[in-house]
């Protein structure tokens, strides 16, 4: 007797499962490039043409040290980006020297029904070589029902010499469509490529 059902006849025999970000092929909406930039907003593209997109980090380099890179979402075109969100903030960071490890949840750099920016990346560095790249995935913001879940993974170069991983997921708590989002430092000018994408269906 079959234990599950996926796509075979029992649980023995199922070759893939299924993952928690939906996989497919990836579209290119729209990129656009940093240069020395006080902000990068996202004010076409989103709409209810896809139910998932996903935003790519590439190179993100502060002018200013020791700073967090940063979003926030809109529900009128850009206008203002204040959506009330809640969120969690895990981290693991090893150092160059190999004397320092360390896994944890930072509370303090979590939201909890706050319309503030939420870092993506924190503490980076400023020097010619210091920089983070990932991505931000969000699911359905046209949808007028739910709330807008995200999830973000990054790394990047912490300005003491720390690699870092982040991964940051919440929801933006409206049921109306969100269709802005902006990237910046929260102090100072930065550089780098942010690509939106959707993710089409197989």
């Amino acid at each position: 007797m079959p234990l599950i059902k996926y796509n075979n006849n029992s649980l023995s025999s199922i070759t893939a499962l299924p993952s928690a970000i939906p996989t497919g092929k990836l579209k290119l909406i729209s990129s656009q490039t940093a240069s020395n930039s006080a902000s990068i907003s996202f004010t076409t593209g989103l709409d209810s043409t896809y139910k998932v997109y996903k935003f790519v980090f590439v190179n993100i380099h502060p002018r200013t040290n020791d700073v967090f890179f940063q979003f926030n979402l809109s529900t009128d075109s850009g206008s203002n980006y204040n959506v009330t969100k809640t969120t969690t903030y895990i981290s693991t960071r090893h150092n160059e020297a190999d004397n320092f490890s360390e896994l944890s949840y930072q509370g303090t750099l979590d939201l909890a029904q706050s319309t503030s920016y939420q870092h993506l990346m924190e503490n980076i560095g400023s020097e010619a070589d210091e920089n983070g790249s990932g991505s931000l995935t969000l699911f359905n913001p046209s949808s007028t029902t739910y709330v807008k879940h995200f999830i973000s993974n990054t790394n990047h170069y912490e300005h003491n010499n720390i690699s870092i991983n982040v991964q940051v997921a919440g929801y933006g708590n409206t049921t109306s469509a969100i269709n802005a989002v902006r990237f910046q430092m929260s102090s100072g000018n930065f550089d780098g490529t942010i690509y939106l994408y959707a993710i089409q269906n197989d």
